[in-house]
């Protein structure tokens, strides 16, 4: 118990002090997982969207790759990454392996299947009544499908949530790939567990907690972002 309010003590302590290395770390956490759940985002509604409106041959076997990829091994993504990213991988000349951008792209591809599986199953769950409305009131292809997403934007959301909650706590893959390199790739996650090694177990405890408040507060906004909506309807 003593350790644990040291820790909380510590953790207020590194924010009031505002010390340079602590508010670095943190801002390259939200900056990396920030920038993946939106590339996750921009990549993963749309193929949600179509899975989850579409019957077509082959559709069952592209949610069955979607459900794994959900429950990929975030270290295992990372290793794919690793190995297309090293100077004998396909993508080695463009030298990314232990920088920012590789841990985006390790980042992506962990979150681009949740995001996909959930907006296909928020998708898939809207009445196909709402579809026939629609193109008997002459919508396009576009609106209709911006009128399904409306309607369906809490599951939408909730992809988003999953998106960003698989990430930002995810040490595995961006430590393979990014190599907790002080000043360039060190996030909070990779941060606690270097913190933890050198028997820091305060700092790390409190990097733990900022960690946790960061998450709680942007699923506060997202939860308060869905039923605001709501209410506006109503």
């Amino acid at each position: 118990m003593e350790t644990i309010l040291r820790a909380i003590a510590e953790a207020f302590s590194l924010i009031v002090t505002g010390a340079a290395d602590v508010w670095e770390v943190i801002g390259r956490s939200l900056q990396v997982s920030g920038f993946a759940v939106g590339l996750a985002t921009a990549i993963g509604v749309p193929l949600g969207y179509l899975l989850g409106i579409s019957q077509f041959v082959g559709r069952r076997v592209l949610m069955i790759i979607v459900n794994t990829g959900m429950g990929l091994p975030p270290v295992v993504a990372g290793l794919l990454v690793y190995l297309t990213l090293s100077r004998s991988g396909p993508l080695g000349e463009l030298e990314l392996l232990f920088t920012a951008p590789a841990m985006v792209i390790a980042q992506v591809v962990i979150a681009t299947p949740l995001v996909i599986g959930v907006t296909a199953a928020a998708i898939a769950s809207i009445p196909f009544g709402l579809r026939l409305q629609a193109r008997a009131l002459g919508a396009s292809a576009l609106q209709e499908a911006w009128l399904v997403l409306r309607e369906g934007r809490r599951g939408v959301m909730a992809a988003v949530v999953a998106g960003f909650g698989g990430i930002i706590s995810e040490v595995g893959a961006v430590m393979l790939v990014g190599g907790n390199i002080q000043g360039s790739t060190r996030v909070m996650t990779t941060a606690i567990v270097l913190e933890t090694r050198k028997g820091n177990f305060s700092t790390a405890m409190a990097l733990g907690l900022i960690l946790i408040a960061i998450a709680f507060l942007v699923n506060i906004a997202l939860t308060t972002l869905q039923h605001g909506g709501a209410r506006y309807e109503r």
